[in-house]
């Protein structure tokens, strides 16, 4: 019942930590800063330096199962010192994960990684499943694909390893919703390039659900963390005016005006990925938030 977690304070991480206390789980978690180590019954902070191959092995004692969750966030500007950060946050801290496990004794049986459906290729007709051998050739494409590949380090340690490629979340705290309804609350809300492009969602519920829920049946594999109704970007932008109760009166954006002001990381905005979530349903999992009008408006009431 003792969990280790990495990026136990993320949208996704501070969310999941919350829900396994309730359902009676102590947790060990990993932090880059010793300020914030703190040592109660139920949650214990460990340190490690990821960039120095370093991790207090004293983080495994009495666990079960690890939810590696931690990397350097996407939505910030990918300057070339930058892009480099996101590689690395998640290689080297999967790494020094499989690394710990190989040398030091444990009770460690299964290993949740977090992935991305940005491993999917840009596509507004092909639905993807986790079957799917395509790789997007874009930054994205390629550090998704790296991050999975060190996870199967830790499965070669005869650990069951489950990759949990995550879609849209959507929360009101922060994340992509949060960065939508920002102008339209302003009047100034507009949807992205042609805005046909599908956005494959999740609520921040399901999202941490979809995690407790291969924790509780020792699911392994990848599985794809989205919502089983994606919708275009037009829809998504709509939803939001829609509850909000804002008008959306401007254009559409075009691509190059926003590579303009983000750059590479534009892509974000305008690649679609429309993304199947039969697998994780098969396993049982039931959605609490099917329509994205119901996720949106839950979510900004937060």
């Amino acid at each position: 019942m003792r969990v280790l977690i990495t990026g136990a304070t993320g949208l996704v991480g501070s969310a999941l930590v919350s829900r396994l206390l309730k359902e009676g789980y102590s947790i060990n978690y990993l932090t880059t800063s010793k300020s914030k180590i703190q040592n109660t019954e139920n949650y214990q902070g460990f340190y490690w330096n990821p960039e120095k191959g370093e991790a207090d092995p004293a983080c495994l004692d009495n666990v079960g199962t690890i939810i590696h969750l931690a990397g350097a966030s996407i939505s910030k500007r990918w300057t070339p010192d930058y892009k480099e950060e996101i590689l690395q946050s998640r290689v080297l801290g999967t790494r020094v994960l499989a690394t710990l496990l190989k040398n030091n004794a444990h009770y460690v049986h299964q290993f949740i990684s977090a992935s991305a459906i940005g491993i999917y290729p840009d596509s507004e007709t092909t639905l993807y499943t986790e079957d799917n051998t395509e790789r997007d050739n874009s930054f994205l494409g390629m550090v998704v694909e790296k991050w999975e590949a060190c996870a199967d380090a830790v499965a070669a340690l005869g650990i069951k390893v489950a990759k949990i490629r995550t879609g849209l979340v959507l929360s009101g705290k922060s994340g992509v919703l949060k960065e939508l309804a920002a102008p339209v609350k302003l009047g100034a809300g507009a949807a992205f390039g042609k805005g046909t492009q599908m956005q494959s969602w999740i609520h921040i519920d399901d999202m941490v659900g979809i995690y407790l829920h291969v924790l509780l049946h020792g699911l392994e594999g990848v599985y794809n963390a989205v919502a089983p109704y994606p919708v275009t970007q037009n829809e998504l932008v709509k939803t939001v005016a829609k509850v909000l109760d804002k008008p959306l009166l401007l254009p559409n954006i075009p691509r190059f005006a926003m590579k303009l002001v983000l750059g590479e990381m534009s892509t974000l905005l305008y690649d679609s990925q429309n993304v199947s979530a039969r697998k994780i349903v098969a396993s049982g999992y039931q959605f609490k938030f099917l329509s994205v009008e119901t996720a949106v408006a839950d979510a900004l009431a937060e």
